[in-house]
């Protein structure tokens, strides 16, 4: 899951405190690792400017800069996210969820979780555009993705390997940490919801 256009700015619905949680979770999170910013920006390929501009929370980045910057300290996607501690029951409201989303709105990424710290296993609802193709960056070694499609037909290709093609009601399972892609084959809208997988919780 990712968006590959980093320059393209990410548009957050029912989340406008994300730059400012954002900077504080990567300065938190880059410091215990004992991180400087060049270091995090050669390991992760984000420049030092953009970094530092995160942490200040003066920027919001791409879906794929976030997912280089959480690959490059081994952490889970929403742990970067992650805003207060969730305990109990929890309802999350259509109105109210947490939506990533590349600025031509082609490509939208739902969290079907609370942003409540590290987990082993994330929930996503994906929908892309009709023949749209999105290209994700590779996970953390070890990363599973388990798609299903709720509507559509799309095709998914990880890595090398040849695409498979998905209509409503299949479902793959792949290995996430080589570079992947999703295809929307027809002219509607592709509703997936996808479960990431990874091989241990970061603390």
């Amino acid at each position: 899951m990712g968006d590959g256009r980093d320059l393209q700015p990410v548009e957050v619905a029912g989340s406008s405190d994300i730059p400012a949680v954002l900077g504080r979770n990567l300065r938190r999170l880059r410091t215990r690792q004992g991180y400087s910013l060049e270091r995090l920006a050669k390991i992760s390929g984000v420049s030092r400017a953009m970094l530092g501009q995160i942490e200040n929370g003066k920027s919001t980045p791409t879906i794929g800069l976030l997912w280089k910057i959480a690959t490059a300290l081994g952490l889970p996607f929403a742990t970067l996210l992650d805003s207060q501690e969730t305990r109990g029951t929890v309802v999350l409201r259509h109105d109210k969820a947490k939506i990533l989303s590349s600025s031509d709105g082609k490509f939208t990424s739902r969290a079907l979780f609370p942003f409540d710290g590290a987990r082993k296993v994330e929930f996503y609802e994906l929908r892309l555009a009709p023949r749209h193709l999105e290209a994700a960056n590779a996970h953390a070694p070890g990363t599973m993705e388990n798609i299903v499609v709720v509507a559509g037909a799309i095709e998914v290709r990880p890595g090398t390997e040849p695409p498979s093609r998905l209509d409503e009601g299949d479902a793959i399972v792949f290995e996430a940490d080589v570079p992947h892609t999703y295809r929307n084959l027809g002219d509607r809208e592709a509703v997936l919801y996808l479960v990431m997988t990874y091989v241990e919780t970061v603390g």
